[in-house]
Parts: structure tokens; C-alpha cells; sequence
């Protein structure tokens, strides 16, 4: 391949060497050198910081692929329950009563069909905490419950007393920090596994004073163990799975703008 030899030559001011021209020269100066490694340098520090920002916003942004979900399908999706491998359950929350209230009028016998019969006390008990909430659902307050239910169960075994705050009543975390206290004297450790919640049934409904309370009976299937300090079990059975009913009582200031249930009870069922 045949090479090709660039000669660049610096341009030079032409001025006529006469006496004019002279004097041009002196009024004008020493014509300032500019060095050639100024501009290099400058250049290569504009390339190094066009470089340095497009990898930092390719990195935030990330690259297109041309199969992203839209935004609006994953909006849609998240609203119909559909499950996302994105996003992780956090830990923590309280039963959040916020529904949307119904939008047409529905008849006593079908408003609480497949919950309560006409007439019932809890029937009755659901229409009071309406009449004081429009926004409540029992419905949608099964759901919390049944995640309420699993975290109280959970932070209790494992003695996490500031998750047990958040979602019980200052009497029932007395009781509960009591029995955990018991276990770090004995240098006890429960573990506490839960397979399934078979059933969460509203059994009582009521309005006393200004709180609502709504009774729960939980059916559920667990594996629990206690071991003392050597590794000993001392209750329960790490390979056994155990049928647990408990009957819980959650309750809600219905004149606070706090739409959050706290267990305020507990029982064991029958």
C-alpha cells in the first residue's frame, strides 16, 4: 500500500516587508506562539469527560433490548395482583384498611354475601363499622389480616420486639415482650416456619366506644421448635408439621385518619 505523507507546514502572517509593513509588525507585537500539546490536551480532556458521562448514564439507564415491558403494562399488571419477581414483600406493615368504596348501592342480603347471613351480629356488626367508615371491606381486611397474622407470628418467634410494635396494641406487646424476655434468660431460641394458612374467618364484628374490633379465627399449618442453649429441643418438633387455630382481635380508631388494624387480642381455638 502506497504511503501518503502529510507536510503541514505553521501558517505564517504575510505582511509586505516594507516600511509600513514594519511598522504593522511593531504596533502588533511578537505574534503569540500557541503550542500544539495545549490543544491536544484540552481535547483529550473533553473526549475523557464525554467518555466518563455516557458510561455513567448508560450505566443508571441501562440499554434497551426491545423486549422491556411498556410502563403502562407493568402498571396494569401490578394493579391485577399478578406476581413480580422484581419486587420483594417488605416486612413490617400493618393491616391497611384504604378501599375503594363501593361506587352503587348494594342490597342488605348481597352486601356481605359469602361472609355473613342478613340479620346476623356480624352482619349487623359489618353494617356499623360502615356506617362510621364507608371505605371499609371485610374482604379486602381478610388479606391484611392473613399478612398481619404470619409477621406477628414470625417477629414473636424470632423476638423482633420492633416489628411487634408497629403491629400490636401497647397490651398485647407487654404480654409478648414478657414471654420473649423469658426465652433470652433460658437462652431459649424458637424457630417458627409456616407451610400454609388454611382458612381466616371473620366470626365477630363490632363499634364500641370509637373503635371498630373484628375477630379472626386462623387455621393454619406451622413448624415450630424451641431449642435451648446446647441445640436441645426442649418444645416443639423441627419435622412436624403442626395444626394451629388461633383467634385473634384486631381493632382501629375509626376517628383517626390512620387507616391501620393492631391485634388488641389473642386467644387459642378451639
Amino acid at each position: 500500500m502506497e504511503q501518503v505523507h502529510l507536510n503541514v507546514r505553521p501558517a505564517v502572517l504575510d505582511v509586505p516587508r516594507t516600511a509600513r509593513g514594519r511598522d504593522i509588525l511593531r504596533r502588533l507585537g511578537p505574534a503569540p506562539i500557541r503550542k500544539r500539546c495545549d490543544v491536544d490536551i484540552y481535547t483529550i480532556i473533553f473526549l475523557a469527560l464525554a467518555v466518563f458521562i455516557f458510561l455513567r448514564l448508560r450505566n443508571v439507564l441501562g440499554q434497551r433490548t426491545g423486549e422491556e415491558r411498556p410502563p403502562f403494562e407493568r402498571v396494569a399488571r401490578d394493579a391485577a395482583g399478578a406476581p413480580d419477581n422484581n419486587v420483594v414483600p417488605m416486612p413490617g406493615s400493618v393491616i391497611d384498611q384504604t378501599a375503594a368504596a363501593p361506587t352503587a348501592e348494594v342490597s342488605p342480603a348481597e352486601r356481605w354475601k359469602g361472609l355473613a347471613e342478613p340479620g346476623t351480629p356480624l352482619a349487623l356488626g359489618f353494617d356499623a363499622i360502615v356506617t362510621q367508615d364507608p371505605t371499609f371491606d371485610p374482604r379486602h381486611f381478610i388479606t391484611g389480616a392473613k399478612g398481619a397474622y404470619e409477621m406477628i407470628v414470625l417477629a414473636f418467634a424470632n423476638g423482633d420486639r420492633r416489628a411487634l410494635k408497629d403491629l400490636v396494641s401497647p397490651e398485647v406487646f407487654e404480654s409478648f415482650d414478657g414471654v420473649i424476655r423469658d426465652r433470652e434468660t433460658n437462652e431459649w431460641k424458637t424457630e417458627t416456619r409456616f407451610v400454609a394458612i388454611d382458612k381466616a374467618e371473620l366470626t365477630a364484628a363490632e363499634v364500641r366506644d370509637r373503635s371498630a374490633l373484628i375477630t379472626v379465627r386462623f387455621v393454619s399449618q406451622m413448624i415450630t421448635v424451641t431449642r435451648d442453649k446446647a441445640g436441645a429441643v426442649i418444645d416443639g418438633n423441627a419435622e412436624k408439621v403442626t395444626d394451629v387455630t388461633d383467634v385473634w382481635t384486631f381493632a382501629r380508631d375509626i376517628t383517626s385518619r390512620d387507616p391501620n388494624w393492631k391485634l388488641v387480642g389473642t386467644d387459642a381455638g378451639q
